[in-house]
């Protein structure tokens, strides 16, 4: 990667801070500094504890039975030859769930085990408990089903007319918006239709956990969940038990673009611990990962753009239909998402969107980085191109003519009150050089689409240049009450943070101890493990840790820090806010007092605990208008691709980004994390498509659905990161992860477009759809 680590970074005047590094010899100290993960050895060394690697004495395992069709009645179910196998402890299915059925996030919708009716390949139909894993895999495989099979119904569009697949029906939610006049009409109208595939979140560790009985009748669940208080709740309601006598602790997270650990996965495992009073593991296979976790929605996308003579926007009309799969999950946010940003981040003063999410006998969606602002992206930004090519424009310039900035109204009606600095990422990515041409040697030809061996004559190869826009929200929407409880304990000279807010990889726990250096000066920072002995911390999505718990983190260290300065400051006369401290010394804004942070601590023990709730938000009424969400965070892309038009193979050369942060924390971690993202969206964009024809899962292992590696990796640029701070959030940064998620795929497009001069509109995008016949 390149790009300007904002640790070293000269910035452009009025936009970027620089971040001073430490002094020669210093460690890395508070906010602003790149401090390296605390795990960071542990998990270079392979000595870090994933759920995974988790043993017990009397240690069980577990295997669980799913189904082969997408969409069946179950006749029967006989457990009786399994149950009877050497080794196997108990057997359970939907008759050995003692309190709720059925769970899920935002509806409780899904089955722990399908009773009368299967709805989605891969569904679970019962687990095993044994004593060797072959032996419960093998007693899963002689559970003998009778099936009834049905037709599937794997075609959104035909889920509203036909017969029901769950008894809440097949529309999940509709969102109608209306914003402006309907009879609005532009000069120039440009149509399309845009297709967006399934999107695995493919996880480096694939689902695993260990469930522990214990003496009291409840059991503890050792998972990598993101959510450990929603999980326990979900589990203990299925178990039939108080909250407080099931506890989830959160092992070691390999991975995560969404919802780590779905219910599916501890449920099954407490009932088989609390069955047989023993510990159980489980270790899911890639095959059952990609079958039972959420993946992101497929999307179908109709498009109409009004556009005046000069190219600025008059009326948007879109149709967005989420496919859903088999049940609900949080396809209703996706949705929320997905038509508040229909129009992206433009000035669009009529917008009519009409979106809808259903059920189909497809794998299960849920929230996946970015979900539904993503698909919409991808559609909005190739209607741009079309109505720059319409009316001879430059595709950068007919969207800076319609950026939003702050002050301006989103098509729900809610005002821009964040910083929006659209029309200055949009200038940064455009402005910034452009990479070589690949030189006519034996060196370059590593260079072009396919390399050496894969592509045809250069002479095929086409240069494009593709631009994209895009917006995402931080933290939940439409009523989520967001809110984060940590304390902070400072003894003997060292600062503890308790709270349990799930470290996924985005590096809260690095950020907790920032927080704590910057606040009390103290270098010796230890964030506690997460678990659901801890108050609620929330989901680890949407930057929203970053936010809530990073803020809960700091009021609770400066409630400490009142503790530390309060005698002191009576001492001498004078108020708590005229003691600063930095670099563990405390002085008075006259210097006459000058002391240790140490020396004041000796022999005390402080601490606070303390909550962060940001302002409330409201649901989306009738006509798709309301404050639903908190706060806004925007990106722009420039990718540069090579295209060999003869053979449709597509070579990303460089991506370079330019994007909105608030505040940069980390440096190293913050461009990290924007590299990761435009990563993932690469892939989305040319490679990742979970392929289930007629609802079957087809090659569900990470040979058949391919991946970016190392080597379709492009140069990543960070061209600028805007650091306008956002008053209403702590520090003032913004999330980072989900808008080059977002962005990159709707820009890898537009430069396909750009070099071969078809309409490119569907992801991901197939060598036929980048083939240009002879002549064109």
């Amino acid at each position: 990667m390149t790009g300007p680590d904002a640790a070293t970074a000269t910035p452009a005047a009025g936009t970027a801070t620089q971040h001073p590094g430490p002094a020669d010899g210093a460690a890395p100290h508070g906010l602003g500094m790149s401090l390296p993960p605390a795990d960071v050895l542990a998990k270079a060394q392979g000595t870090y504890p994933y759920a995974a690697d988790l043993w017990a004495e009397g240690l069980l395992w577990a295997a669980v039975l799913r189904s082969p069709h997408p969409h069946a009645r179950i006749v029967s179910i006989d457990t009786g030859e399994a149950a009877a196998m050497p080794g196997v402890r108990a057997v359970v299915t939907h008759e050995d769930v003692p309190g709720d059925a059925t769970h899920g996030r935002r509806v409780a919708d899904r089955p722990v085990f399908a009773k009368d009716t299967v709805r989605h390949h891969g569904e679970a139909i019962a687990a095993i408990a044994a004593d060797h894993p072959d032996t419960a895999r093998l007693a899963a495989a002689a559970i003998q089903v009778e099936y009834e099979i049905l037709d599937p119904i794997t075609d959104p569009e035909k889920a509203f007319e036909a017969e029901p697949l769950h008894p809440d029906g097949n529309l999940i939610r509709h969102i109608p918006l209306r914003f402006g006049d309907p009879a609005a009409v532009g000069e120039v109208i440009v149509e399309g239709l845009y297709r967006v595939g399934r999107q695995d979140p493919a996880p480096i560790g694939a689902e695993a956990g260990l469930a522990v009985p214990r003496p009291d009748g409840g059991v503890e669940l050792y998972v990598a969940s993101t959510d450990p208080h929603t999980d326990r709740d979900l589990a203990a309601a299925c178990f039939g038990l108080e909250a407080d006598r099931v506890k989830v602790v959160v092992t070691g997270v390999p991975g995560a673009m969404g919802d780590r650990e779905d219910s599916g996965v501890q449920i099954p495992l407490g009932l088989l611990a609390l069955r047989t009073g023993c510990p159980v593991k489980f270790v899911a296979t890639r095959e059952e990962s990609f079958l039972s976790h959420s993946h992101r929605h497929p999307t179908l996308l109709r498009y109409r753009h009004h556009a005046d003579a000069e190219g600025r926007l008059v009326k948007i009309e879109a149709q967005v239909l989420l496919d859903a799969g088999a049940y609900a999950d949080t396809s209703s946010d996706a949705l929320a998402a997905a038509v508040a940003f229909a129009a992206g981040p433009y000035v669009v003063p009529h917008v009519f969107v009409e979106g809808w999410a259903v059920r189909t006998n497809n794998p299960p969606s849920g929230h996946v980085r970015g979900e539904g602002a993503m698909q919409v992206c991808a559609a909005y930004e190739g209607q741009m191109d079309k109505l720059a090519a319409k009316l001879g424009l430059d595709p950068a310039e007919i969207r800076m003519r319609n950026v939003m900035a702050t002050g301006d109204l989103l098509p729900t009606g809610q005002t821009v009150t964040c910083p929006a600095p659209v029309g200055e990422l949009l200038k940064a990515v455009r402005d910034a050089d452009l990479p070589p041409l690949p030189l006519d040697d034996d060196e370059s030809q590593w260079l072009l689409p396919g390399g050496p061996e894969g592509a045809g004559e250069p002479g095929a190869v086409r240069r494009g240049v593709g631009y994209a826009l895009g917006m995402v929200h931080m933290l939940g929407a439409e009523g989520t009450d967001e809110v984060s409880t940590a304390t902070v304990r400072v003894h003997d000279g060292r600062a503890t943070v308790i709270c349990a807010a799930v470290d996924t990889g985005q590096g809260f726990t690095t950020l907790a101890r920032q927080i704590v250096q910057e606040v009390l000066g103290i270098e010796d920072v230890r964030v506690l493990p997460s678990d659901t002995d801890q108050p609620p911390s929330g989901a680890s999505a949407r930057g929203r840790h970053t936010w809530v718990s990073g803020g809960a983190v700091e009021r609770a260290a400066k409630m400490v820090r009142t503790q530390l300065l309060q005698p002191l400051a009576g001492k001498f006369g004078m108020s708590v806010e005229l003691l600063t401290i930095a670099d563990g010394k405390i002085t008075s804004y006259d210097g006459v007092l000058s002391t240790t942070v140490d020396e004041e601590l000796l022999g005390k023990e402080l601490w606070a605990t303390a909550q962060c709730r940001p302002h409330p938000t409201d649901h989306l009424d009738d006509d798709g208008q309301g404050d639903a969400f908190v706060g806004l965070a925007y990106c722009a892309v420039r990718a540069v691709v090579d295209v060999d038009i003869e053979l449709g193979s597509v070579r990303v050369v460089e991506m370079a980004v330019a994007q909105d942060v608030g505040r940069v924390l980390n440096p190293r971690q913050a461009a990290a994390r924007i590299e990761a993202g435009v990563i993932q969206g690469v892939g989305a964009a040319l490679m990742e498509d979970l392929r289930a024809p007629r609802g079957i899962v087809k090659r569900p292992n990470l040979t058949g659905y391919a991946l970016p590696t190392a080597l379709d990796a492009p140069d990543v640029r960070i061209v600028k990161l805007v650091e306008e701070r956002d008053v209403v959030a702590p520090f003032g940064a913004k999330a980072i992860s989900a808008a080059p998620v977002v962005v990159s795929p709707a820009a890898v497009a537009a430069a396909v477009r750009a070099a071969t001069g078809r309409p490119v509109s569907r992801l991901p995008i197939r060598p036929q759809h980048a083939v240009v016949k002879p002549g064109v």
